[in-house]
């Protein structure tokens, strides 16, 4: 009898045992995530405070919350240095060999290619670029963070024709690279100018390998531009200022969001002046908004920015929007695995990010995330002052504040 007894315990002991082990392997589960961004080519100053953004929110999530329902998230982050090629190797490796649960992509041209792979594994993935290419059917698993460059040519427009003066249509110059990234507001900013009275002049491309652009902003001089809207990199806007300069071309400039990186402001000391603006999305040092406080605490925590950086918010950005789709998958399904995520980022209705970027909906056909704008002013110090509130471009009426 006592060695039945005695057995028992054994049989109780191992099986306990086995359920503590059990236990913990479900407590280590990881989210693995995969980020492919350019690190090393043109812009690369732009990707490197993306990856640190990212870097950073997922490590606090880590430390302080612990993961996410006891999930730690595991970000891998690879260098695509901006070559589409480079990029599509990766979303295939972390497609098949590190079966990743989530993806995000860099570049307008890799969230184009990544499409038929993330289709085919049905791995969600969200595009750092807001290019509106990425939203053509058929639209299954890839997302942007914020609404497309359509929202940026349909607000950058709306507010030049807010403050333009006199009696005749403003007249507006497009300068713009001549790939898919800067042919991006061609077609939006023609088709908003026909509808509302804006007199689209002249379109300058070049090839994102220019030394100068001097030709550019004397043609578009010469057509009479008051305004002039662009979209190319950072590097690139500072040699249309120069250009304008050397051309005594007293002229205002308007971008989409894409317009600064850290590199931006090092190098346009008494180039910047009083005459940049671009469309920005995001909360802003002195906005009333959660997710500032959140930034604010990252810097703080983890020393990788000392101040408000517009790269660095798009990496903690992204990373928000990701966390809160982990944290819905497991809500609604108990498990946190790529298809329970994109099902969770279908889910979102008017999601509430704390002003990280503005209130998210997708749906089943409709992965653009918001179509909320606002106008900032850029200055040579690295701040930014809204001249407008929030607003849906097209719908609702503008709120210009100076």
């Amino acid at each position: 009898m006592q060695g039945l007894i005695r057995i028992s315990k054994t049989i109780t002991l191992a099986l306990g045992m086995l359920a503590m082990i059990f236990v913990g392997q479900l407590s280590a589960q990881e989210i693995k995530v995969g980020a492919i961004i350019n690190l090393t080519g043109p812009a690369s100053s732009w990707g490197q405070y993306h990856a640190k953004g990212h870097q950073d929110y997922f490590r606090y999530v880590n430390e302080v919350k612990g993961g996410v329902a006891g999930h730690k998230i595991n970000l891998t982050v690879v260098d695509s240095a901006y070559k589409t090629a480079e990029a599509v190797k990766y979303v295939k490796k972390f497609s098949t060999q590190d079966k990743m649960d989530m993806l995000a992509t860099w570049s307008a041209g890799s969230g184009i290619m990544a499409k038929p792979l993330i289709q085919r594994y049905k791995i969600p993935n969200i595009n750092y670029s807001t290019y509106q290419g990425i939203l053509k059917d058929p639209v299954a698993y890839a997302y942007l963070p914020f609404g497309s460059y359509i929202m940026d040519s349909y607000a950058v427009l709306e507010y030049i024709k807010g403050i333009h003066k006199g009696p005749n249509p403003p007249k507006v110059g497009l300068l713009t690279y001549n790939n898919a990234y800067g042919k991006s507001i061609h077609e939006p900013s023609k088709e908003y100018a026909a509808k509302n009275n804006v007199n689209i002049v002249d379109i300058e491309e070049f090839p994102p390998k220019a030394l100068d652009l001097n030709t550019e902003l004397l043609r578009l001089k010469d057509k009479g531009a008051e305004y002039i809207f662009v979209q190319n990199l950072p590097s690139a806007i500072l040699m249309a200022l120069q250009a304008a300069d050397r051309a005594s071309y007293d002229v205002k400039f308007f971008g989409t969001w894409t317009s600064t990186d850290p590199d931006f402001f090092k190098r346009g000391q008494g180039l910047i002046r009083d005459r940049v603006y671009m469309q920005f999305p995001g909360c802003l040092p002195g906005d009333d908004a959660p997710a500032m406080k959140t930034l604010e605490m990252l810097w703080e925590r983890y020393g990788t920015v000392s101040k408000f950086d517009a790269s660095y918010w798009e990496g903690v950005a992204i990373a928000m929007i990701m966390e809160r789709a982990f944290e819905r998958a497991y809500e609604r399904d108990g498990k946190i695995n790529s298809e329970t995520i994109n099902n969770a980022l279908e889910s979102f209705r008017n999601e509430d990010m704390g002003g990280i970027v503005p209130n998210l909906t997708y749906t089943p056909t409709d992965h653009s995330g918001s179509f909320t704008a606002r106008i900032v002013q850029v200055h040579e110090d690295a701040s930014y002052t809204p001249v407008t509130k929030f607003w849906v471009p097209g719908k609702e009426k503008i709120t210009i504040l100076k």
